[in-house]
């Protein structure tokens, strides 16, 4: 800290005395050229000193940041002509932007990290990608400040021997056309005057290069990466995608809307998990589930005597008739009226451009892979004696379970947990570390946590499942907590651990499609895989396993494989919200404290208490909060967690202000209908204003009113 306040002091004083001195009449023309002569005359009897001194100074004038570097260039080349003063600038320059470089990154970058790391984050990702290739074009372009490229690339993660060289190369043009221009000083009267049509045209075509080098090296990585295949003459379509999910269905759709002839693949159900095994069965499972969970605490309403038990078979045939009714969204009808051409089978790619399907060859120019994910099966011993459920085929059970262990407590294993036990099982939850509901903020999790309890469910955290047993009819999980053998018995268990995603089978091993380090089809920001005409969406892909998720990145998809020979889009993931459906509901969009203090950024909390709304104490739901993350100072909205009744619907007021950058003033401006549970929104807003009245202004308002009243 001490050193750092040295560094900062030594610099306000040079830059102080720079401005205070007037030292910069001495890095004007006129002042260059009325010394010419001079110059001329000490460089002829002491050349090695008047070298030395103009770089020395050329470097801490760069360094510095100071405005001259332009000058100094012409008087370099007035001084020194083309080659020897091309060879002195340019070390003299590089050598002091590395400076000012190293001296951003030392003084600002863990400020500004603090403050903005999740925006610096995705640029350190790009640079990461391609930051030579940025860095390269903006010193060949000159519109760029020189200083303010020094100090913005030592914030990022761009190592200095790279910025070194690349700024040694990019600099170079430009430090020709200068130097060369200052070989004629005697003819130049004003900076614009190096800068003709011709040469601004010059620069123009300099700064296209990196672009164009860009282009050439992505065209000499396909060319690698299609070596051995032969491409087709003509195609007789221009999407063909696998799997029928949100993602396939969505790609399809938007295919057939631009009139592109377009073939979808589903060898299973169409719809995917989320209608046939996921989102949809288990919130129809949820309903009965709460409406069981009504009746039995009905009291407090003031209902009497009020009963109800549950036919398990039927509940389960309801949530068959929920599908079957959801089912014509996705049909196979419905997407072939849309233009789609719909094949039920199994497809495998056999080659960049051809998938083999029932017999048939079908040759395209894209190809989208949307095969989804399926449930993640731990090698726990002796779980294959049993008959284990997961989300896929847990909808076949036809009685309901006594004894149910649900493994795994994220939101698949807590939406289960709670619905089962609603439903009359005796559930116990295993989950491995010391929290459920491990993607949220500990008091989130607990509030979920306590809930559970409340309701009489078993939860067992920090508890490592490492066998299964069977004896006869009596199945047993056997479980270490605490360095303690646990065994728990169970009529039925369901992993719900999580997912993985759905990589091999259909080709993708023998084509050589590439893989990410969590076994997902690795893709580009533009969800291009190595093979820039293969894309990949959903689950298959990640980051995010959310249905919405995958209809998000299936616009993207579609567009940049149809119409990416001239434009591509990159795949926002900015404003990404999700919800667990347990009661209470968790919904989020953003950043959580969690993330917040993982990536260090700086944050202010709001809270509000839904206890305290209106709306949910008239519905005795009043329990849950309004967790809002914004910039220190600002109402700029960084992330939201709500806890309640309804909050995957609520979340989306905020959804909609992150996606368009309002604020929580804009929140607290709008209207909410009274009584609902919307107005939690603009009361967490309200909260956010009462901490930062203006209190200076207010007690000048405050005697402004008592000396009216007299």
């Amino acid at each position: 800290m001490q050193n750092r306040k040295l560094v900062i002091s030594v610099i306000v004083l040079l830059v102080a005395a720079f401005f205070f001195f007037d030292l910069g009449r001495f890095f004007s023309l006129e002042y260059i050229k009325s010394e010419q002569a001079a110059l001329a005359d000490l460089y002829a009897n002491k050349p090695a000193m008047v070298i030395a001194g103009f770089f020395l100074i050329y470097v801490l004038v760069t360094a510095l940041s100071l405005p001259g570097a332009a000058i100094l260039t012409l008087a370099g080349g007035a001084q020194f002509g083309l080659v020897l003063g091309v060879i002195i600038v340019s070390f003299a320059s590089t050598i002091g932007a590395t400076l000012a470089f190293l001296v951003s990154r030392y003084l600002l970058r863990d400020t500004i990290e603090s403050r903005f790391g999740d925006k610096l984050r995705t640029f350190n990702d790009n640079i990461d990608k391609d930051g030579a290739f940025y860095l390269f074009t903006v010193r060949l372009v000159p519109i760029f400040p020189f200083f303010l490229v020094n100090l913005v690339m030592g914030l990022t993660r761009l190592k200095t021997g790279i910025f070194y060289l690349v700024s040694q190369i990019g600099m170079l043009a430009g430090t020709i056309v200068y130097v060369n221009a200052g070989t004629q000083l005697a003819k130049i009267d004003s900076l614009s005057g190096i800068l003709s049509p011709g040469l601004i045209f010059s620069f123009a075509l300099l700064g296209i290069f990196p672009l164009i080098a860009k282009k050439i090296v992505d065209m000499i990585k396909a060319k690698k990466v299609y070596q051995g295949h032969t491409k087709p003459e003509k195609f007789d379509h221009d999407i063909v995608v696998l799997g029928a999910g949100s993602g396939g269905l969505v790609t399809s759709y938007i295919g057939a809307v631009v009139k592109a002839k377009v073939t979808l693949i589903e060898k299973f159900q169409m719809g995917g998990d989320c209608l046939n095994t996921g989102c949809v069965p288990s919130k129809a499972l949820i309903r009965s589930g709460k409406l069981m969970h009504t009746i039995q605490n009905s009291q407090k309403y003031g209902v009497q005597e009020a009963q109800g038990s549950i036919d398990f078979e039927k509940t389960m045939q309801r949530v068959h008739e929920v599908i079957a009714k959801i089912e014509p969204h996705d049909s196979v009808e419905r997407y072939t009226n849309l233009g789609v051409n719909v094949i039920e089978g199994e497809g495998r790619i056999t080659s960049p451009w051809t998938v083999e399907v029932n017999g048939e060859t079908l040759v395209t120019r894209n190809i989208v892979v949307a095969t989804g994910g399926s449930p993640f099966v731990p090698p726990i011993p002796g779980l294959e004696k049993v008959n284990y459920l997961t989300s896929h085929n847990l909808w076949d059970l036809k009685s309901q379970p006594k004894r149910l262990v649900v493994l795994g407590g994220g939101p698949i294993g807590c939406e289960l947990t709670q619905a089962f036990h609603r439903l009359g099982s005796e559930v116990t939850q295993v989950e491995r570390v010391g929290k459920i509901m491990g993607r949220e903020d500990p008091d989130v999790a607990d509030m979920v946590l306590q809930r559970f309890k409340a309701e009489g469910i078993n939860v067992l955290v920090n508890t490592n499942a490492v066998a299964v047993e069977v004896n006869g009819d009596e199945k047993v999980l056997v479980c270490e907590q605490d360095g303690q053998e646990l065994k728990i018995p169970f009529d039925e268990i369901i992993v719900a651990v999580g997912r993985k995603a759905n990589v091999s089978g259909f080709g993708l091993e023998e084509l050589g499609v590439e893989l990410s380090e969590r076994g997902t089809v690795a893709v580009n920001e533009y969800l291009q895989t190595n093979f820039p005409n293969i894309y990949a969406v959903g689950d298959v892909a990640g980051p995010y396993q959310f249905t919405h998720v995958a209809a998000h990145q299936a616009w993207y998809a579609a567009v940049n494989s149809l119409f990416g020979m001239f434009k591509k889009f990159r795949v926002d993931y900015r404003v990404i919200p999700w919800a667990t459906f347990t009661d209470p509901e968790v919904a989020r969009v953003g950043l959580n404290e969690t993330d917040a203090k993982e990536q260090n950024i700086a944050y202010e909390l709001t809270t509000y208490g839904i206890d305290d709304l209106d709306r949910a104490i008239a519905d005795s739901s009043d329990y849950g909060v309004v967790k809002v993350l914004t910039v220190p100072g600002k109402d700029k909205i960084l992330g939201v967690t709500i806890v309640g009744e309804h909050a995957g619907d609520l979340i989306a007021e905020y959804v909609l202000a992150m996606k368009h950058g309002l604020g929580l003033n804009k929140i607290l401006g709008t209207i909410h209908i009274y009584p609902t549970l919307s107005e939690s929104n603009k009361y967490a807003a309200g909260e956010w204003k009462r901490a930062h009245q203006p209190e200076k202004l207010l007690g000048w308002i405050k005697k402004f009113h008592a000396w009216r009243r007299g």
